[in-house]
């Protein structure tokens, strides 16, 4: 059976983007790897579990509406109050996502190269 072994993002600058997912989920370069040019693999620290993220240096433009992107859970609405300025706080920035519901439980930003992702409230 198969399982998810990674998630490959593309980036315009490696060491940006291992510096701000490094600090956004607690990972760290695989087998203290430092992040190179041209690619890097984070993993969580020891004993936590969690899908490895990949960075690979990318010349493609962002999208605006991506087909894939990373969610991230928080457990309430203070949680992901928090999670999202502590994010804004690493340099990601809010995006102005004009598919937002009504009464969204979630809050789309983007990463430093541009990459959009979610901070979801799963207690909604």
């Amino acid at each position: 059976m198969l399982k998810i072994g990674s998630v490959v993002l593309g980036v315009a600058d490696v060491r940006r983007a291992a510096e701000f997912w490094g600090a956004a989920l607690g990972f760290a370069p695989r087998d203290g790897e430092e992040a190179g040019d041209r690619w890097v693999v984070l993993v969580p620290p020891p004993g936590r579990a969690g899908v490895q993220v990949a960075l690979g240096r990318s010349e493609s433009p962002v999208q605006e509406h991506p087909r894939v992107h990373l969610d991230l859970y928080a457990d309430d609405a203070a949680e992901q109050a928090a999670e999202v300025e502590r994010l804004v706080g690493l340099g990601a920035r809010r995006v102005d996502w004009d598919l937002y519901p009504e009464d969204p439980d979630f809050v789309v930003l983007a990463d430093p190269d541009g990459n959009r992702f979610c901070v979801i409230d799963t207690s909604r």
